[in-house]
């Protein structure tokens, strides 16, 4: 059965077992999103202080690693070796280890967090929402075809206006409910202008 997103679904379980992901194959051969955009994306690793914050730079596509068992030597050996700029909280680590490219992350807020990413490296808004699953941070599917929509997602909220998407790493669906709503709402509140408008 795949896995209901807590971020973004909202809507009741259903009593329908739904198939697997690799019991479906209109599932398994969907491709993952393409950037909508000839902008070279960020990459960030996260150190285990920014759990929250990692999940808020996947909403917005951006490929962000996150393992809380790495030590610090091994954290930025990764983030070099996959030119990652690393996020942290931790002096030490950057006073220490001079890691290449990395920023401290000077605030407690997850979303003030965020806005410092976005602010102090000149980041510009992604094209479109939700197209990284947030808790895997594998890049979604293209949007569902009927269908596989009319197929994976409870009946409930197959009507829902917006695309729905499959995680291929963890299995997870995502679709645009109230959760999706108020993160958007939220973005706009912490980087007021910056969000591109829906379409």
């Amino acid at each position: 059965m795949p896995k209901c997103a807590p971020w973004l679904l909202v809507a009741r379980a259903s009593a329908r077992a739904w198939p697997a992901a690799h019991e479906n194959p209109a599932v398994a051969c969907l491709p993952s999103a393409a950037p909508a955009t000839g902008e070279t994306a960020p990459r960030f690793a996260a150190d285990a202080m920014l759990a929250r914050l990692a999940r808020w730079l996947r909403l917005l596509g951006w490929d962000t690693t996150l393992d809380a068992a790495l030590h610090d030597g091994k954290l930025v050996r990764q983030a070099e070796q996959e030119d990652r700029v690393l996020l942290t909280r931790d002096r030490h680590l950057l006073r220490e280890l001079r890691p290449h490219r990395a920023l401290r992350i000077e605030h407690d807020d997850p979303l003030q967090q965020l806005a410092q990413v976005v602010r102090q490296l000149a980041l510009a808004p992604p094209a479109e929402l939700f197209t990284r699953c947030t808790v895997c941070n594998t890049a979604l599917s293209a949007p569902l075809p009927p269908q596989a929509r009319a197929a994976l997602l409870p009946a409930d909220v197959r009507e829902l206006p917006g695309p729905a998407r499959h995680c291929p790493g963890c299995g997870r669906l995502y679709w645009r409910g109230s959760h999706a709503r108020r993160m958007r709402a939220a973005l706009e509140r912490a980087l007021p202008g910056w969000l591109r408008r829906e379409p």
